[in-house]
């Protein structure tokens, strides 16, 4: 008896497992998921489990009704006209309107160095406390000055009480006129000297504020600070405390880089294709699957007897940062020539594991994972050297979600992307 039921309980035991499989089957296929890309990336990573690794990651199915919630769109590869560019290398440089040299207004030795290379300094932002010689002997020339001033004043009211007592003796006949008159204008040179003495000391303390030295406290020291002259980031310190400089020294480079230039040289022969205001694109290696937008904004006016080149810089907006100094990039400058090429929407094109790839659609559930070469950008186009054939369907928009489903086991669930797909 307990044998026959031990084998009723296996037996029931693999109906419920292959139960359970095909429920899994009609899942991916019939059931109502929470969302369609979670359905499309529970299609994947089923898929992934039931096959080799390596090919599950060469194709993604995804149901028509899935396909519909998604927005997939596809388009057939055709040959278009494609603006040809001229590629040129060249370097990230600071705008000069936008790199400040800081130096000190006068001789002194370094305290302390209060930020570092790399930091995003404001304007005002102290970058250095200073012991400033000149300031000290304009700190002490000043309060001397302030004790003249006194003196001055104090003469005063007595050159004004001795000219008001003559006016009154002078009035009554006891002492005679010029004398009164004499006694005023001795008043009057006191005050001139007070004026004279007033503007002495004006001017020490605007010389002292422009040292960074406050002008009320009569203690002041020669200690001050050197501030940034504008917001940025710090890309030079040539300071260390106890170091003597004067103003020659360059101590710090600040440079706004929320707009930069991309300089290169161009050829001579190529010139005729170089004009002020030409659109450009511009790529760098640290980010390979992101274009940066800029225009020409000056074309050098000599050229170099030796190379036979001109200097052209391209004005690029840089509000993240991400392009830093010396940066080697590549310029692409468009023309007004065109040839034909394949050419797909640039939003085709979508990243995979360090590769360029789009997605093919090889079936009305089956997307291929197609790799590629591009060339020449040119609008919405970007132009498909190796990888397509004309007539080739490919997934223009929604390529990003197949991809997120394709990498379902290692990319975590997104609560917006079905409201927003991301910009390549």
């Amino acid at each position: 008896m307990k044998m026959h039921v031990l084998a009723l309980g296996l037996m029931l035991s693999v109906l419920v497992v292959a139960c359970g499989g095909r429920k899994t089957a009609q899942d991916a296929e019939g059931a109502a998921p929470e969302s369609a890309e979670s359905a499309a990336k529970a299609t994947a990573g089923a898929e992934a489990d039931d096959d080799d690794d390596d090919a599950s990651k060469d194709h993604v199915e995804v149901a028509p009704d899935i396909q519909k919630r998604l927005g997939i769109g596809v388009t057939a590869v055709t040959s278009e006209p494609l603006a040809v560019s001229l590629r040129v290398t060249g370097s990230v440089q600071p705008i000069e309107g936008r790199l400040a040299h800081v130096r000190p207004l006068a001789r002194g030795r370094i305290l302390d160095v209060l930020a570092k290379v790399g930091d995003h300094v404001t304007r005002g932002q102290a970058l250095a406390r200073f012991d400033n010689i000149e300031a000290g002997e304009l700190a002490a020339q000043r309060e001397s000055a302030r004790a003249d001033l006194a003196r001055l004043r104090v003469q005063l009211g007595t050159a004004t009480r001795q000219a008001d007592r003559a006016r009154r003796l002078a009035e009554i006949g006891a002492v005679p006129q010029r004398e009164y008159e004499a006694s005023l204008g001795e008043q009057q040179q006191v005050e001139a000297s007070i004026r004279a003495q007033e503007s002495a000391v004006a001017g020490l303390e605007q010389r002292l504020r422009r040292f960074g030295t406050s002008e009320a406290a009569a203690d002041a020291s020669s200690v001050a600070t050197i501030p940034s002259p504008l917001a940025g980031i710090l890309v030079r310190a040539d300071a260390a405390p106890g170091d003597v400089v004067d103003a020659s020294t360059e101590l710090f480079a600040v440079a706004d880089l929320s707009r930069v230039y991309v300089q290169a040289h161009v050829f001579e022969k190529d010139l005729g294709k170089v004009r002020q205001g030409q659109a450009a694109t511009v790529t760098v290696d640290a980010y390979p699957d992101q274009r940066f937008a800029g225009r020409v904004a000056v074309v050098g006016g000599t050229v170099d007897p030796r190379t036979r080149t001109v200097p052209v810089r391209v004005e690029v907006a840089n509000a993240d940062a991400r392009l830093k100094l010396d940066m080697f990039a590549r310029i692409d400058l468009a023309t007004d020539a065109t040839q034909p090429g394949l050419a797909v929407r640039r939003e085709a094109v979508q990243t995979l594991e360090g590769r360029q790839v789009v997605f093919v659609k090889s079936g009305d559930t089956d997307f291929m994972v197609r790799e590629v070469d591009t060339g020449r950008l040119s609008g919405p186009l970007v132009e498909i050297t190796r990888g397509l054939a004309a007539g080739d369907v490919v997934v223009t928009a929604g390529a990003f979600k197949l991809k997120s489903a394709l990498l379902a086991g290692t990319l975590a669930d997104d609560d917006d992307d079905d409201a927003k797909e991301p910009q390549r």
